[in-house]
């Protein structure tokens, strides 16, 4: 009895790889185990950087919050303590996007959080 393959599965699932592959430089694209090892790999760096990607901005905001908050007079950390004793619930993107977009308001928050 002659050896079964499922060829068509395991072309079609080979072929969905290399499809994810495009674009990758020399073997990674189009031979089949280089290939594989790369887009998994890719798929660990992707996974990795989610979660550095919130990393990156939470310290970007802080920086721009600083720089805002140096301003008025304040440091980062004695801006967050006044605003935290003042119950003032902003999280730190938001502040940050008043910070560079609306200083008029961000200057109405520090001013209300020295007050408390």
């Amino acid at each position: 009895m002659p050896r079964s393959v499922n060829h068509v599965a395991s072309k079609a699932r080979r072929k969905k790889i290399l499809k994810l592959t495009r674009g990758y430089f020399g073997a990674r694209k189009n031979v089949w185990t280089v290939a594989k090892n790369t887009w998994e790999k890719g798929l660990t760096y992707a996974f990795r950087d989610r979660k550095n990607k919130k990393r990156n901005f939470r310290a970007l905001w802080i920086q721009r919050i600083n720089a805002a908050a140096r301003l008025e007079g304040m440091s980062y950390s004695k801006l967050m303590g006044a605003l935290h004793k003042a119950s003032i619930e902003i999280n730190r993107k938001v502040l940050a996007d008043l910070a560079m977009n609306h200083p008029e308001a961000f200057k109405a928050i520090v001013a209300k959080a020295k007050a408390a």
